[in-house]
């Protein structure tokens, strides 16, 4: 029996052994990254994401829930497909997702408007990502600690396989640094809007830096029973239906708005579903020469309108209609509309852009010198330390 417990206690020694080497090489041979230094919006011409909004067309989604998954290992154990799928269509959800951690969920796969997501990243500081019409999952991580270059990387990695990349809750542990967001790159959307954080001062650095990303609203459910926890946070989306093509594409160019609803501690579901059928409507939102105009269907109790670097640059109340004049310095601007009862929409931007799209930042190249000098230190010091194992070990031995 000794004899059977020696040999277990070194085969799980001998796996964690491995598994630290296998994370310590993706460490050393992830690329060093040249990281341009951020650019404004530029240019003469306004983009308005909502040009082309129809205010007959909005979807209500959420695409953060878990669900039981891995055995129930995973947080949101309690929660099954059905449930999850009952309760969001009571409150009046179009676009229902389920964000299981490393997996793919295809409850009804094979309906028109199934849209496969799933919840990247399984590493200390919650450096995660939503992935929205994904076609495969990703098991490369950084489980650690991650720099600048580890979540380029990630990111990068994520592109090919999947439509829209979320960067998901930024502020939510310190995963994502404010100051990260003038430099990350090959992402489509800040989830600013979260259940466990807010991250608008990620978002507007992003903006402030020359990065067209769209705003995401979500739940981030873990127990669906609690009504505590659904029905706070949501994405509208403008798309004349809930197919996976029109909904990513109006996402990624904007035509969409992130949006609170005030819970109560303790409130019934029954109560947020009539909150829910409440929901004022986004009519109009324009822009005319150099003043943008915003327009919706109840009373506002004041309509703020964000600038570069999140300074607010007016503020009108109680009123359904708004307008801000964009000077020769804005470079961006985003509306955020607070209703009576504590809604609240926020807006994409309207911003200043050259060509047929607004800027992205470009995705950076690799620095050829540093990535292999640490290719090189990183390696000779891994061998380095296998050895010493080895060798301690015969001493071991032999005592």
């Amino acid at each position: 029996m000794k004899r059977f417990l020696r040999f277990v206690l070194k085969l799980f020694l001998w796996i964690i052994l491995a598994g630290l080497i296998y994370y310590a090489v993706l460490y050393i041979t992830c690329p060093v990254y040249r990281f341009a230094e951020p650019s404004p919006f530029r240019g003469d011409k306004l983009y308005n994401p909502y040009q082309n909004m129809n205010p007959s067309h909005w979807r209500k989604a959420n695409f953060q829930v878990q669900s039981k998954a891995w055995g129930g290992i995973t947080d949101g154990r309690k929660n099954t497909n059905e449930e999850i799928e009952r309760v969001y269509k009571n409150l009046g959800y179009d676009i229902i997702a389920t964000s299981d951690y490393q997996k793919i969920n295809y409850y009804k796969s094979d309906q028109p408007s199934f849209i496969p997501v799933y919840e990247h990243g399984y590493n200390i500081r919650k450096v995660h990502q939503v992935l929205i019409g994904s076609g495969k999952v990703l098991w490369r991580d950084f489980p650690f600690f991650q720099n600048l270059h580890n979540k380029q990387r990630t990111l990068n990695l994520l592109r090919d396989e999947n439509d829209i990349i979320v960067i998901a809750h930024p502020n939510f542990e310190k995963g994502y640094k404010p100051k990260d967001m003038k430099y990350l790159a090959n992402y489509d959307a800040i989830e600013a809007l979260n259940y466990f954080r807010r991250s608008f001062e990620h978002w507007d650095t992003a903006l402030s830096s020359g990065n067209f990303v769209t705003i995401i609203g979500n739940d981030d459910v873990h127990d669906i029973s609690n009504p505590d926890e659904v029905g706070q946070y949501m994405t509208f989306i403008n798309a004349p239906d809930v197919n996976r093509a029109n909904v990513t594409d109006a996402i990624r160019k904007g035509n969409s708005f992130g949006v609170y609803v005030y819970r109560q501690v303790g409130e019934t579901m029954e109560n947020k579903i009539i909150k829910a059928a409440k929901i004022p409507r986004l009519q109009n939102v324009r822009v005319s020469g150099d003043t943008l105009l915003v327009n919706v269907s109840d009373t506002a109790s004041k309509i703020l309108f964000i600038g570069q670097n999140g300074i607010q640059k007016s503020m009108l109340e109680n009123t359904a209609s708004a307008f801000c004049v964009f000077s020769r310095q804005d470079t961006y601007i985003r509306a955020e509309i607070h209703f009576p009862g504590e809604v609240v929409f926020y807006l994409n931007p309207v911003c200043r852009y050259e060509g047929n799209f607004p800027a992205k930042i470009p995705v950076p190249g690799i620095h050829l010198y540093k990535t292999w000098l640490l290719r090189i230190l990183g390696f000779a010091s891994l061998i380095f330390i296998v050895l010493n194992i080895v060798i301690l070990r015969q001493r071991l031995r032999k005592k």
